[in-house]
């Protein structure tokens, strides 16, 4: 037998030509957390066969990859056992949470807590138990047929998009299909937790990358929850529900209409957070916070549109403009500048400012310059008027350790979440993450000329960031304001998909290009000329006088 060379984790092994990656993985004694296997910055199924001399790198979830591996194995399993025990059900995954995923069991009854116990039980039988998740790849026809005859109507429509070899999986005796590699098994599955929120409804929790592979505490956030289905019951009233319907309208030349629909929409809840903060009228502080590319420019000079029009003197203040200056910005653990922490926020000056505004003093307001790292003085002078009302716009706005010179009954708060409550399927939905990632691409390539390698080697801190100086705070919010569009994918899909296929197999982040790739392909395109000028959309794609 033909001998070969395995390269990872810095050493080199000898094996026979076409053994597999699990067999490999075995024989080296790694830990069995092991899900996946990357050569070539590409993502492979342990069951893969290795056939000539290469270096290779075993993920598990703590890495990106093998966190989306680790959640789809998650999602199987709980829908395996949910229908071994109550054949009839169904499970619907909604939207992601910090931490986990909201799902939605449909049954005839509403279940207890006694009955998710039985459903966590199971589930941790099938791991035990170290079922195989079967890989198959089918033709599209073939799957196209198996979801019709199983009526899942929006699977089978949107699997029409996708290649012409499909592959799906098998549990037991259950089909379904994810847009990741599954792992090898499902003793590969160490850890889950389910949270009953009554009335059917559950929050599952799974390690990720983001907590080293360690399961999350779990934090209830019942505004997020609430803001999503109201978003859901809105989609569908317009009877899209589901990806496969936005695609209808596209090819059925409808799309416009419900653009304006998705505008008006977002207008409205902008509306809504005006009249709230009329009927508040001790509120001087309007504080807007939102992760990375959550639109907050955009909604920031909305909200102050409708306040003007309510006779108001809004004054829009960007915490990022009392950044400390760059040789003083505090660093990481990897010696790298930290400006996602609160110390990178000179809040000092700015409560001083703010106090002085309060005490009716004119105040010098600095601008930031990211070229040099300093602020700098333009003679931008303000000073509150008897309607005066103030927007401030940050990472950190929720904390009130922002502005602890404020009292709390001066400030009202908002927080900006950009979900698509448009599922593409019933067991896949649209993931805020995605999203935004897609969003920063298109805008940072626009304005600051990074490239996708680039904004993806940002991102992970950047995330980190949002996981601690952010989420934690959302609870405090007085209000949620969805910033997504439901028709943006496909507008984003015509800006996104070049830059994305510029990435090279050389590039470490080749393999997630690839997914967002496949991801984008469930979207038919959507000229950008039915998008308003002054859509929040314009915030990353341009076309704004803004620009």
């Amino acid at each position: 037998m033909a001998k070969i060379k395995i390269t990872f984790e810095h050493k080199t092994i000898e094996v026979d030509k076409n053994t597999s990656y699990l067999q490999i993985s075995k024989s080296s004694k790694l830990k069995d957390t092991v899900l996946g296997v990357k050569k070539n910055n590409e993502l492979f199924p342990l069951n893969a066969e290795a056939y000539k001399d290469e270096n290779i790198e075993f993920i598990d979830a703590k890495s990106i990859e093998g966190a989306k591996m680790y959640k789809a194995a998650v999602k199987f399993i709980l829908e395996v056992a949910l229908k071994t025990i109550y054949p009839s059900s169904d499970i619907h995954y909604l939207h992601s949470v910090p931490g986990g995923m909201l799902g939605e069991i449909k049954y005839e009854s509403i279940l207890t807590n006694e009955d998710i116990s039985k459903i966590k039980r199971e589930m941790a039988n099938i791991i035990d138990e170290d079922h195989e998740f079967k890989r198959y790849n089918i033709l599209k026809k073939e799957a196209v047929d198996f979801y019709e005859a199983s009526s899942y109507y929006e699977k089978a429509i949107n699997v029409k998009t996708c290649d012409d070899i499909v592959t799906i999986y098998k549990l037991k005796d259950y089909l379904n299909y994810y847009y990741v590699p599954m792992p090898y098994s499902t003793k590969y599955i160490k850890t889950f937790e389910l949270k009953y929120l009554g009335n059917n409804r559950l929050i599952i929790l799974y390690p990720s990358n983001l907590t080293e592979g360690r399961l999350p505490e779990y934090v209830h956030h019942e505004n997020i929850i609430n803001s999503y289905y109201e978003g859901k019951s809105w989609l569908k009233k317009l009877d899209a529900p589901y990806v496969g319907d936005l695609n209808n309208l596209v090819s059925n030349r409808e799309i416009k209409g419900f653009i304006e629909s998705c505008e008006l929409h977002f207008t409205d809840e902008i509306k809504k957070a005006c009249d709230k903060i009329i009927r508040n009228n001790e509120k001087k502080f309007i504080m807007i916070a939102g992760p990375s590319s959550s639109g907050k420019t955009t909604s920031t000079r909305v909200l102050a549109s409708y306040l003007r029009s309510k006779g108001y003197d809004p004054i829009c203040l960007s915490t990022d403009d009392y950044f400390v200056e760059r040789i003083d910005t505090p660093k990481d653990e990897f010696g790298n500048f930290d400006f996602e922490c609160l110390n990178a926020v000179d809040t000092r000056l700015l409560n001083n400012d703010l106090i002085r505004l309060l005490n009716g003093k004119e105040v010098s307001i600095p601008t930031f310059n990211f070229i040099t790292g300093k602020r700098e003085y333009h003679n931008h002078l303000i000073k509150l008027k008897e309607n005066s009302i103030i927007l401030i716009e940050g990472l950190h706005s929720l904390n009130d350790d922002l502005t602890p010179g404020i009292p709390e009954r001066y400030k009202f708060k908002i927080y900006l979440s950009p979900f698509i409550p448009l599922n593409i399927d019933r067991h896949n939905y649209i993931s805020t993450l995605d999203l935004r990632l897609i969003r920063r691409i298109i805008r940072d390539n626009r304005t600051r000329g990074y490239t996708v390698s680039e904004v993806i080697e940002k991102w992970q801190s950047v995330r980190n960031g949002e996981e601690k100086y952010i989420f934690p705070f959302t609870h405090q919010a007085d209000m949620i304001i969805n910033t997504a569009l439901p028709y943006e994918l496909g507008v984003l899909k015509v800006y996104a998909e070049p830059l994305l296929l510029s990435i090279d197999t050389d590039s470490k982040y080749y393999e997630e290009a690839r997914r967002l790739l496949k991801f984008l392909r469930s979207f038919y395109s959507i000229t950008s000329e039915y998008v308003s000028k002054n859509s929040i959309l314009r915030e990353f794609i341009g076309g704004t006088n803004n620009d």
